[in-house]
């Protein structure tokens, strides 16, 4: 009954275009409009029953396809059906489009003064169509941006993407442009021509799994070995994991510290997420307070300096330092800890 009634509002406002056109025509008919008047009554009865029917055919079109839509999201929304569910709606958007312009265009052939404008919307001809092309062309790159997608899909509804240096999930895909929710709630919206031209990151595009890294800047005498159990540990311990694998790897060496780098799979980005302030925050802990001499730290070594003139010509740092040192000891009665 309800979908009945939805049924019949789609209905409601091309029913109001017959009755009115119906209502001309009877008019006409009975001799109650005048003779000068009658040819613009026809003109009216006829664009609104035309405007009727392409406005009927257009709307039941769009209903059809967005209750496909509903009845796929009832579903476990899988890579396939999330698939489904883009191509379909993008199309029902242009359905909607082409549908519109096309009413649009038959209703006015029958309007003397407008049918150049008609047959110009069906031919896309003359200067005036190749005018109206040239400013168009935004409008048009993005809608022909949506039918790549609907086809190739390089993203699709809920896909997880890092656009413009924003993480977030593909919310909405219009027929001019992609909305992306970041993880913060705020909505970037990208023109479809950008998705098709520039790169950008798909997370979920074939699959929702993904690995998270870690990275971890450590003294040369971290215990990586013991580390690789911990790891482990926490893993097991983690609802974000999804049991493949866990590793790490030293990935850097350098003059002060070591890089090192700890690998876990999950199964979508969000639990990649979990996992990885999970590993950061347990593995620092447990270093803390288990390991503290791997923590990141600077060497300084100590130099004594003889004063005496034996000293090795290395440790002299130029005229006068000898007396320097020797006054400070003679005054202080210890060397300073800066010489």
């Amino acid at each position: 009954m309800k979908r009945f009634f939805e049924f019949l509002s789609r209905l409601r406002e091309p029913a109001l275009f017959v009755v009115i056109a119906g209502g001309l025509w009877g008019l006409r008919e009975f001799g109650l409009i005048p003779e000068r008047w009658r040819p613009h009554a026809d003109i009216g009865a006829q664009f609104l029953v035309i405007a009727a029917i392409g406005w009927a055919l257009t709307s039941l079109l769009d209903l059809t396809l967005k209750r496909h839509i509903e009845r796929l999201e009832l579903k476990n929304k899988t890579l396939g059906v999330r698939r489904d569910i883009t191509r379909i709606d993008v199309f029902r958007r242009i359905a909607v489009m082409i549908g519109a312009l096309a009413t649009l265009a038959a209703a006015l052939t029958v309007v003397p003064w407008a049918r150049q404008i008609g047959v110009s919307l069906f031919a896309s001809a003359g200067i005036a169509g190749i005018a109206v092309g040239i400013a168009a062309r935004p409008v048009l790159a993005n809608l022909i941006a949506g039918l790549q997608i609907a086809f190739t899909q390089p993203v699709k509804l809920d896909d997880v993407v890092v656009v413009e240096g924003e993480w977030g999930w593909v919310e909405e895909i219009s027929l001019f442009f992609v909305v992306v929710r970041t993880w913060d709630l705020r909505r970037l919206v990208v023109p479809l021509s950008h998705i098709i031209e520039k790169p950008f990151e798909n997370w979920s595009r074939r699959s929702t799994r993904i690995n998270g890294a870690v990275y971890f800047a450590l003294d040369y005498e971290a215990p990586v070995e013991e580390m690789r159990e911990k790891l482990q540990e926490i893993c097991k311990a983690s609802r974000a994991w999804d049991g493949n694998f866990a590793t790490i790897l030293v990935t850097d060496a350098r003059e002060t510290h070591i890089i090192v780098r700890a690998l876990a799979s999950a199964g979508d980005a969000d639990n990649a997420w979990i996992l990885r302030c999970e590993i950061r925050e347990q593995m620092i802990s447990w270093l803390r307070s288990d390991y503290p001499e791997a923590l990141p730290r600077l060497r300084a070594d100590a130099v004594l300096e003889e004063t005496g003139p034996d000293s090795h010509p290395k440790t002299q740092r130029g005229p006068g330092a000898h007396a320097r040192d020797a006054g400070a000891v003679r005054e202080t009665g210890e060397v300073s800890p800066n010489r």
